[in-house]
């Protein structure tokens, strides 16, 4: 489906309370329960591609890697939860299959934006690599002396800082540009210039709510990973059902 180029303007968005990611939360569980074997089919499949980057967690460039991956498949699988709880907003039929109808209908902006997501990690830990070589002369431990052993342990202060202040940077700027973007795709059929730049001005217009969100989204996401992925099975569907529960409460309706 032909993407709809819309000026910004004409989606205004709202302030919401503190507490509303909890409500969001308990939305996209109503959701889950609507639909449990889809939602669930979803959060297997991210947690397959977690454990991916547990067992290629013993060096930072298997890690970044990792992440890029997860920033490209991401926003496909956000999608499909989306699409489900978009069809049962409207009174649809909900299974997976359909759900990928989502997928189908917008797949060329939301490849778009997993594209524009992967880059930009990508380019902000090739910085970072950049700058530890010219400073230090190496941005990491070599390989082979990490595959059997602990990373963390191997890796100096430096370097530890300098990834860490990376992940965070990256996260920021993923979850600014991706707050409603998803789900406008999939609702409005907008470019994902334009979802993206929604994303920005609500996280912008509504920080102290969105921190609140993330918070605890990283939260949760640290719960599953805590549990060795079995979490995530749960946890990964909520938050794409309450992702689309959020885009409803702070996007004005055109």
């Amino acid at each position: 489906m032909a993407a709809t180029h819309h000026s910004i303007d004409m989606y205004p968005v709202h302030r919401v309370p503190l507490t509303r990611a909890f409500i969001w939360l308990r939305e996209g569980y109503q959701d889950m329960r609507h639909h449990p074997a889809a939602s669930l089919g979803y959060g297997w499949l991210v947690a397959t591609l977690g454990a991916l980057i547990l067992a290629y967690s013993r060096h930072p460039l298997y890690i970044a890697a990792s992440i890029v991956g997860f920033l490209l498949v991401g926003p496909i699988i956000t999608a499909g939860l989306c699409e489900l709880s978009r069809r049962r907003d409207h009174g649809e039929a909900t299974n997976f299959q359909l759900s990928l109808q989502g997928l189908s209908r917008n797949s060329h902006n939301l490849i778009h934006f997993a594209g524009v997501l992967a880059v930009l990690a990508l380019a902000w830990f090739g910085l970072v690599a950049m700058v530890m070589y010219l400073t230090s002369g190496s941005i990491a431990p070599n390989i082979e002396s990490t595959v059997w052993g602990d990373v963390m342990a191997r890796l100096s202060g430096e370097q530890l800082r300098a990834y860490a202040v990376a992940f965070v940077a990256v996260a920021i700027v993923v979850f600014s540009l991706s707050v409603v973007t998803v789900p406008m795709i999939i609702d409005r059929h907008v470019d994902a210039g334009t979802a993206m730049r929604i994303s920005l001005r609500a996280t912008a217009r509504d920080f102290p709510a969105l921190l609140v969100w993330a918070v605890v989204i990283v939260g949760l996401v640290l719960l599953g990973f805590a549990t060795w992925l079995v979490g995530m099975v749960v946890i990964l569907p909520l938050l794409g059902h309450a992702t689309w529960h959020a885009y409803r409460d702070i996007v004005e309706e055109a």
